[in-house]
């Protein structure tokens, strides 16, 4: 702790040039005037008690992301229920059920009904439940609170009020938006970091007002009242408008100032705030939407499946109805043994109100058509399918010990019909770590170790030559290889040393003071010195290991102080006005330390692109030191100053095409005099009270920053999570496309486009932006002019660039993007947007990622899938089709918006690729085999309708027609959707364009779903004509008795029993003892009831007492049409799944046959290059970066054969 307040003592304000410089007092802005509506908020500082009343009773801090809560969720449960069209339907049916014109018992109607939506929410409510638990572990976070007397006790998130006094502890999120009163610095500084809202890992500078840095310790409150009068609650996480009240005094208040909720305190011991916008009134909960209700694409396609069977089931109903109608008005009278009744069914004298009567019998009768048992079975599918996804063990990160999750298993299927995949940048695939791994110093480049890009790219190569069979390091003459494929360095040995955080630089020539005996070691000394003191960290000595850590605003920062410690020049202490750097030289027996005097920083801007700290060491030398962009730094380079100027760009290429971040490095020396007349102009544009302050400082420092010696570059990997490129080229190989939505800066964001091969060296980048300022109305007319003119001239690029593998990729910033989302350019945006091979969106808001998703959603009209770790993703998680929670450190919010939740992006790709793959499939075959299955067997009803005068009979009893959905053709259904694999995981994840079946939705197109219903058609002819052509006008027993109504139901049902049973057994491509089990059980199962049904007494057996025993067993006819009709109705399927495997075999059919015969085992070579062509073409990745490498050797054998070929001609000629 000691070393803590000593670091604690530094003014930490006086490090900054711009932003979180502090104006001179009589600078101080005049208290802010609220005019209209929008800024009523009036906080009580220190004084909670005035807000437990209106008109000043604001929001608790209570926050929930659930669907439902105990008194919305019957409604809101039943309503989601009701939404399916099929519920409705049989809730009609259920109603009707209770007339005197049912066919069946109102029971047999309406318990099925609620069983089947008592289970469905009954599901949503412990999928609600388990919601619920994850928000109320937010809510139970402690967290000191002023109780009284400057006493601060520990209170639950969940009962901060507006106005509470809060002391928040280092690494503590902050529980709602604060008012920053003081910190544990003398000057009010803290630091904060962001990630959880825009992304950003580098940390922000939050400063106090100078009137409340008094409020210093915990006794300081016992008297403390104020009061701030802002903003009412907003989105708007950039901006605050207030003023405060205190100690008669009124203070402007800006965002400076604010802390806002799920930010997290760093490097700083406390803060002390006060409570402005508490729950969802705070910031980041306004960016938050409501929790949507997602449906997936197959459900909303049930749905018209539903109308074109309720319109069927109506058309049969009306011509049964019209055919009793017809019946009872002409051949009635004729019928003296049926009763005549004028007032009810059968009254010859009112037809039509008879057939009317009847139109609702047929109804209740053909209801079979549509299954009621489909969602309940569906919903049961579903759940068990989350539980695989749950336990996959693949998916289980034994780091953190987090599992997948399934949040809801209502979208499994749709994470198989995936087309665009959003995701975020910071957190999702990368993990915050930067890693010093190469540089270039003096020309001459240095770091042996390979970045994850190059170690991919290249396995992927030698994977690509072994399947082509090429081999581009042989050419035909005798000088040996002139064109070899790039090798990838790795360090020698197995073993490697000790890990160090943020440095894995291999290379003998730097380590050790080796760098001395290098040519130009003075440019050695000063590449060094440049990382030990160009930045703004702060040190901290582990006392256990006697080393120094640092406390960075950016992991850049503290990657370059551990490279430089590691090269002997560690940077161990800083005082308000110069910084002690430890050289261990070669020559040096002990360490020296130096300390060198700062005279200025100029810090860091987006806009600067660059950093500049001018020094004075122990000989009074001055020198400017500075680190940027290349492009920046390049521009300022003296004549004499760009000797290593070509070397140098040519190793920033290839660290770029590495997928590393890079910086030059210079310096120039100064006069005295020199320097003293620009700091002169320095210190007046630093003080200066004007509007222009900053633009007058950043030309001053322009002025300085001329002249540069190039010294070198440094290239850092910001590294990806464990997998992520192999993940993207995986995705991208199964057509799906990646835009990034990041709020971090463009030169980051793009930086990570390269690590992640989402842009490559030859890749077309266009971005759009504009320096146009954007303060007044015409200029935002200029601005929109001007994006409108930058979209149309890339669109007309795109569509005159002739060559096939060009590949272009669209950035733009969040101010350019608040303008193309507008109605008019918003499908001009999208448009372009589509063409183009990568998307990245940088500085862009929480709200922004969800417009941008509804854009593609709606936009292109297919899935799109979004994916995040922290809240500021929540919104475009419940925007996209499906929402992924990453489920790292920082926070839970995303994961508890999710409808799916990993430890890592990586798993994403088995999340889709397999399991989406998987479920796709399952669910598709699933619905379209019920509804064969019921068409197959509801339509029988109607056939025996029509035999049978349409009198409304049923042919089946009434027992045999409830066990058919529910137990004799239920299991192996629910097997086919739970076990089926058309290919195993490993095929999946090898042959990933076997996940384009999905998005191209081949298994439940129109095409597929009529199919199975002209199957199911074809199925109830043969059943019904088939058995009544065996069993009419012919005795089926020995003792020549022929078959009654109940005999030929029996025998009928068992037929569509066997066929439908067979049916599935043909359908399936994986079968365990689990499928063989339940098709056979399903069978056995129809026989053992027939038994037990048939020995109930003649009473509750009715006509079927003892049917099976003494009617059907002992008759050969039962057994013989059973065979032939199951036959006949699968032979059609059976002769089509051949006829397509045999000509026209989709691609899962050729793997099968592949691994059947083994031919994967025997013939290496042959699986290599089908799995190389079974690639969707692609555009980014590292696969496409490598096509790429190929291509580019394959013109050069073309030009150097072209060559050769006229030489060998001509030496053949003069032989």
């Amino acid at each position: 702790m000691a070393h803590g307040r000593i670091r604690a003592k530094i003014r930490r304000s006086s490090l900054y040039t711009f932003g979180c410089i502090r104006p001179p007092r009589e600078s101080t802005d005049e208290p802010h005037q609220f005019r209209g509506p929008g800024y009523s908020r009036q906080v009580c500082c220190n004084q909670p008690q005035f807000h437990q009343k209106k008109p000043l009773k604001y929001v608790s801090n209570y926050i929930s992301t659930t669907k439902y809560n105990v008194i919305t969720f019957l409604p809101k449960a039943l309503f989601e229920q009701f939404r399916r069209v099929a519920n409705v339907y049989f809730l009609l049916a259920a109603a009707l059920s209770l007339t005197p014109v049912s066919p069946f018992s109102a029971y047999s109607m309406i318990a099925p009904l609620a069983f089947v939506i008592g289970l469905s929410m009954a599901k949503e409510a412990v999928e609600n439940w388990h919601r619920f638990m994850q928000d109320m572990k937010v809510n139970m976070r402690k967290v000191s609170v002023h109780s009284g007397d400057g006493v601060f006790s520990l209170k639950p998130w969940m009962n901060i009020r507006v106005g509470d006094v809060l002391k928040v502890e280092k690494d503590q999120f902050f529980p709602a938006d604060l008012l920053l009163l003081s910190s544990s610095y003398e000057d009010g500084i803290c630091y904060v970091e962001t990630m959880n809202l825009d992304g950003e890992t580098n940390l922000k500078v939050k400063r106090s007002l100078e009137a409340t840095l008094t409020l210093d310790d915990d006794a300081a409150f016992k008297d403390f009242k104020g009061t701030i009068k802002c903003e009412d609650p907003n989105p708007n996480l950039y901006a605050f408008v207030g003023n405060l009240e205190y100690d008669r005094q009124i203070f402007p208040l800006d965002p400076s100032q604010i802390l806002l909720r799920d930010s997290k305190l760093r490097n700083t011991g406390h803060v002390y705030g006060v409570v402005i916008f508490s729950g969802h009134d705070s910031k980041v909960m306004q960016n938050a939407t409501k929790s949507p209700s997602k449906r997936s694409t197959i459900e909303k396609q049930m749905d018209k499946i539903i109308y074109v069977l309720f319109t069927l089931l109506v058309l049969i109903s009306l011509i049964s109805s019209i055919g009793f109608a017809i019946k009872t008005g002409y051949q009635m009278p004729n019928w003296w043994y049926m009763p005549q009744d004028a007032k009810k069914i059968y009254n010859p004298t009112r037809p039509f109100l008879s057939g009317c009567i009847h139109l609702i019998t047929a109804l209740i009768l053909y209801g079979y058509l549509i299954p009621i048992s489909l969602y309940v079975s569906i919903e049961l599918v579903k759940v068990l399918q989350a539980l695989f996804i749950n336990r996959d063990i693949h998916m289980y990160d034994e780091e953190t010990g987090t599992p997948a999750q399934a949040r809801t298993s209502n979208l499994n299927e749709e994470l198989g019909m995936v087309d665009t995949i959003l995701s975020d940048k910071t957190g999702t695939l990368t993990c915050n770590q930067m890693d010093f791994l190469k540089c270039s110093i003096a020309g001459i480049p240095y770091g042996m170790r390979s970045s994850e890009v190059e170690l991919a790219a290249a396995s992927q190569m030698a994977e690509d030559l072994e399947g082509h069979g090429h081999d581009f390091s042989r050419t035909g003459g005798q000088n040996g290889s002139e064109i070899e494929l790039e090798t990838v360095p790795t360090p020698k040995g197995e073993s490697s040393p000790t890990r160090i955080k943020g440095f894995s630089f291999e290379d003998h020539r730097l380590m050790n003071g080796n760098w001395s005996r290098e040519p130009n070691a003075d440019v050695h000394l000063l590449f060094f010195r440049v990382l030990a003191l160009c930045h703004t960290a702060i040190p901290e000595l582990n006392e256990e290991t006697g080393t120094y850590s640092y406390e960075a605003e950016s992991p850049d920062e503290g990657a370059f102080l551990v490279a430089a410690r590691e090269f002997g020049f560690e940077f161990c202490k800083r005082t308000q006005s110069s910084i002690l750097v430890r050289e261990q030289h070669y020559s040096y027996e002990e360490p020296i330390e130096r300390e060198f005097k700062i005279l200025n920083l100029l810090d860091f801007t987006s806009k600067r692109k660059r950093m500049s700290v001018i020094v004075q060491d122990e000989t009074g030398q001055i020198l400017l030191l500075c680190k940027g962009a290349d492009s920046i730094i390049f521009d300022r380079l003296a004549k004499n100053g760009r000797v290593y100027e070509e070397a140098t760009t040519k190793h920033l290429n290839d660290y770029g095409e590495a997928g590393l971040r890079t910086l030059a490095l210079a310096y120039r020396k100064l006069e005295e005099s020199e320097y003293s007349a620009w700091n002169d102009e320095f210190v007046k544009a630093k003080t200066a009270i004007t509007g222009d302050r900053e633009a007058m400082l950043e030309r001053v420092s322009d002025m300085m920053e001329r002249d540069l010696i190039l010294i070198g570059a440094t290239a850092v990997e910001d590294k990806l999570q464990q997998g992520v490129p192999q993940c993207i080229d995986k995705l991208a190989q199964a057509g799906l496309k990646l835009w990034v939505l990041t709020g971090d800066k463009m030169e980051t964001a793009i930086n990570i486009g390269f690590s992640c091969s989402l842009l490559r060296q030859g890749m077309k980048q266009i971005c759009i932006t504009t320096t146009v300022d954007m303060l007044n109305q015409d200029s935002k007319k200029a601005v929109k002019e001007n994006i409108v003119m930058q979209i149309t001239n890339a669109s007309q690029m795109i569509k005159l660039e002739k060559d096939p593998h060009a590949a272009f990729a669209l950035i733009i910033d969040g101010k350019m993007l608040s303008y193309a989302l507008e109605d008019d350019l918003k499908h001009q945006f999208l448009s372009l947007a589509v063409d183009c091979a990568s998307v990245i969106c940088c500085r862009v808001s929480p709200k922004q990622k969800a417009m941008v998703t509804r854009l593609v959603k709606e936009g292109t009209g297919k899935t799109t899938l979004a994916i995040g770790d922290g809240a500021n993703d929540v919104g475009m998680i419940q925007e996209a089709d499906i929402g992924v929670g990453i489920s790292g450190v920082e926070g839970m919010q995303a994961v508890m918006a999710s409808d799916f939740s990993i430890a890592q992006f990586r798993f994403l790709e088995r999340l889709l690729v397999v399991h989406g793959h998987w479920c796709y499939k399952r669910i598709a075959q699933m619905i379209c085999y019920f509804f064969y299955k019921n068409i197959a067997f509801g339509l029988t009803l109607f056939y025996f309708e029509a035999f049978t005068g349409f009198s409304g009979q049923s042919v089946y009893d009434d027992w045999y027609m409830l066990l058919f959905n529910v137990v004799l053709t239920s299991l192996p259904v629910i097997a086919l959707g739970v076990f089926e694999q058309d290919v195993s995981s490993e095929i999946c994840l090898q042959f990933p364009a076997l996940y384009q079946q999905g998005p191209r939705n081949l298994f439940f197109d129109w095409y597929r779903i009529f199919g199975w219903m002209g199957n199911g058609l074809y199925c109830s002819l043969i059943v019904f004509f088939l058995n009544i052509i065996i069993f009419y006008d012919q005795a089926f027993r020995v003792g020549g008795q022929t078959a009654d109504m109940t005999v030929v139901g029996t025998a009928m049902f068992t037929c569509v029993i066997y066929a439908v049973n067979c049916q599935i057994a043909l359908t399936m491509s994986h079968f365990t003892w689990i499928q063989h089990f339940l098709i056979g059980f399903s069978i056995i199962a129809w026989y053992v009831f027939l038994i037990l049904y048939g020995m109930l007494s003649p009473e509750l057996a009715g006509n079927a007492y003892k049917i099976f025993v003494e009617a059907l067993a002992p008759a050969p006819i039962f057994w013989l049409s059973t065979l032939l009709v199951t036959v006949a109705c699968n032979l059609p399927y059976l002769a089509h799944i051949s006829f397509q495997r045999s000509f026209n075999p989709m691609d899962h059919h050729v793997i099968q046959e592949i691994k059947y015969y083994k031919k994967d085992v025997e013939d290496r070579h042959m699986w290599t290059r089908e799995r190389s062509k079974a690639r969707q073409e692609t555009k980014i990745g590292f696969s496409a970066r490598v096509d790429a490498k190929i291509r580019h050797l394959r013109q050069m054998l073309q030009k150097k054969s072209s060559v050769l070929s006229p030489r060998v001609a001509l030496a053949a000629t003069r032989t």
